[in-house]
């Protein structure tokens, strides 16, 4: 069996792989695409697989996406971190899903449902009422993290987290615990992720938690310096910027 893993969480994904393989060490892992512009020019330029293992939320968009701009006909089994409303939904029309964090009895269920019934195909599926329901509903934001530490893989909540920064071009989360695990994702996307109403990016380098704030210091230019805890690396300075100030100031009003 040929398989494709479209997965933009880099420990989901190696998750996932790992646990196919224990399941059946002759399935064949294809690719391990990340977003929807990469798996639409992977499908562009190779065979179809036998099945997809696809993550509905990706780096650059929905992977709804994908089916808009080439034609599959592959099955799919859904990975998903949605609540009840969409796995009533993904029942309703007959589409296998694993709900995350994923475990292996689940997943060895579906390959086991994939094998006796040949899969599911795309023509079986009606993506577009799946797309519509899911945009149609309240917009979830990001629940926790699987993080690599060493060989072992640490679930980190996102109520755990204090903020996250930039530090020498890469991206770590510091958790209230004082603890800092390395994200495979940019701030700008992370952004995206983050309950805005927890979660306000303050600068360039800073995305920060309101319950991370212990102080705050009238700064030059109407800026505001902040006291985070725990406290930032010594060589930064959490200072909202010029652009962000007044946005800054009606984010700790709501």
């Amino acid at each position: 069996m040929n398989v494709v893993i479209i997965e933009d969480e880099a420990f989901a994904a190696l998750r996932l792989k790992k646990m196919i393989q224990e399941y059946n060490p002759e399935i064949k892992i294809l690719a391990e695409l990340e977003s929807v512009k990469e798996s639409v020019l992977w499908f562009r330029s190779n065979p179809e697989p036998d099945l997809i293992f696809l993550d509905i939320h990706l780096e650059d968009d929905l992977s709804f996406a994908i089916f808009d701009q080439v034609k599959i006909a592959s099955p799919v089994i859904f990975t998903t971190a949605f609540d009840e409303y969409a796995i009533k939904a993904f029942k309703l029309k007959s589409i296998d899903y694993l709900l995350k964090p994923i475990v292996q009895q689940e997943l060895t269920a579906a390959l086991r449902k994939y094998e006796e019934f040949s899969g599911l195909h795309r023509s079986d599926i009606d993506l577009q009422s799946l797309y519509n329901l899911i945009i149609s509903k309240e917009k979830k934001y990001r629940e926790r993290f699987s993080i690599s530490i060493g060989s072992k893989i640490k679930m980190v909540e996102s109520a755990e987290i204090a903020y996250f920064y930039v530090l020498d071009k890469d991206i770590y989360m510091k958790t209230f615990q004082g603890h800092s695990y390395p994200v495979e994702h940019t701030l700008d996307n992370l952004e995206n992720m983050m309950d805005p109403s927890v979660f306000f990016r303050i600068n360039r380098k800073f995305l920060v938690n309101i319950a991370a704030i212990a102080n705050m210091v009238a700064y030059s230019r109407g800026r505001v310096k902040l006291e985070l805890n725990p406290k930032a690396e010594e060589e930064f300075e959490a200072i909202v910027s010029i652009d962000r100030a007044n946005s800054f100031k009606k984010w700790l009003n709501n």
